[in-house]
């Protein structure tokens, strides 16, 4: 076995430098060997501050370097198959930064290629990995609130989303973007999967896209029945702007836990005008950062191992039917059945 393990970051943007930063300071027996974006101008900034030599603008030349062990795939959804297909065909592990891909198929295809290819196919559901939501399966599994009874979760972002994620064809809409976690929440909290859902949304807004994307939704709530009789509730938005909200409340039989505040600290103040006064979490980044470098920790110990990934691409794929029926949902206005198979 190496010493360290070579990660290729493929995708270096924001959420891609998230990974990469962690990778080349904060992660045990790992190595930034590469650097790939279809920007050269962004990958060759990505390389200066990660410290690496090999850049490359097409990510087929990355997985030729035998330097590379590893790949962070951190695209747009549309191209994670292709790219994933063929790095494990290349004999590279993969974490996927989530969605996993735009359809079952799509997944399904991934899976298969990572067990051909017999490299480790890890899904980028980082709140597995947070510690709050870690403490708070303990406590479900422990029995400490009784049974399950049913888990919200919300994920409400300040940011307004990109032209291309206004086309649900190709962006799957927020119950990919922004709901994919709740999605994994849910099932993780739950031990079950989805037996059917009822979703509705809207555009509140994104004014800009309803004239050209009229099927665009900003806002989206949706009611799961799981098959084991548990019952989930996802609330989402995009453009809230008054701050990065993520939070949930799992109530049991004899008992609740709740996890995340909107509040960044748990300092308030109150003034003699009776106002309250309090910081408000500012982005994602800030309230998941542990949460990656755990993630990352975790993805390497798994290659050097030689175990199974916490998140599998079974969970990827099952939270891409969910957001699939979700938005058949909000299409027809009609609950949708899952399979499950």
């Amino acid at each position: 076995m190496k010493d360290t393990t070579g990660i290729c970051l493929i995708g270096a943007g924001r959420a891609g430098m998230i990974h990469g930063r962690n990778f080349a300071s904060r992660v045990p027996h790992a190595r930034m060997a590469a650097v790939s974006d279809v920007s050269e101008e962004c990958a060759k900034a990505a390389a200066r501050e990660l410290g690496v030599d090999a850049v490359y603008t097409d990510y087929r030349e990355a997985l030729k370097d035998s330097a590379v062990d590893a790949v962070i795939v951190v695209t747009p959804t549309k191209f994670h198959r292709d790219i994933v297909l063929e790095a494990a065909h290349a004999g590279k592990h993969i974490l996927c930064e989530k969605p996993m891909a735009m359809n079952r198929e799509e997944c399904r295809d991934m899976i298969d290629a990572a067990e051909r290819g017999g490299v480790k196919l890890q899904i980028g559901f980082m709140r597995r990995f947070d510690a709050g939501f870690r403490r708070a399966k303990e406590m479900i599994d422990s029995g400490a609130i009784g049974e399950v009874v049913s888990v919200k979760s919300l994920t409400r972002g300040p940011s307004v989303p990109q032209e291309w994620m206004y086309d649900i064809r190709k962006s799957n809409g927020p119950l990919a973007e922004v709901n994919s976690h709740d999605i994994d929440t849910l099932r993780w909290f739950t031990g079950s999967e989805a037996a059917s859902l009822y979703a509705m949304a809207g555009n509140y807004r994104c004014v800009s896209a309803r004239e050209k994307y009229p099927d665009f939704y900003d806002t989206v709530l949706m009611n799961v029945r799981m098959k084991n009789g548990m019952m989930g509730n996802i609330d989402g938005a995009q453009g809230v702007r008054y701050g990065y909200d993520a939070r949930v409340d799992i109530l049991g039989t004899e008992g609740c836990v709740q996890i995340g505040s909107l509040a960044g600290n748990t300092t308030l103040v109150f003034t003699k005008d009776r106002r309250m006064q309090a910081d408000v979490v500012k982005s994602w980044t800030d309230l998941f950062y542990e949460a990656y470098v755990n993630e990352d920790i975790s993805f390497v110990e798994t290659i050097r191992s030689g175990g199974e990934p916490l998140v599998r691409g079974i969970d990827g794929m099952r939270a891409v039917e969910i957001v699939r029926a979700g938005n058949e949902s909000i299409e027809t206005g009609k609950i949708i059945e899952l399979s499950g198979d």
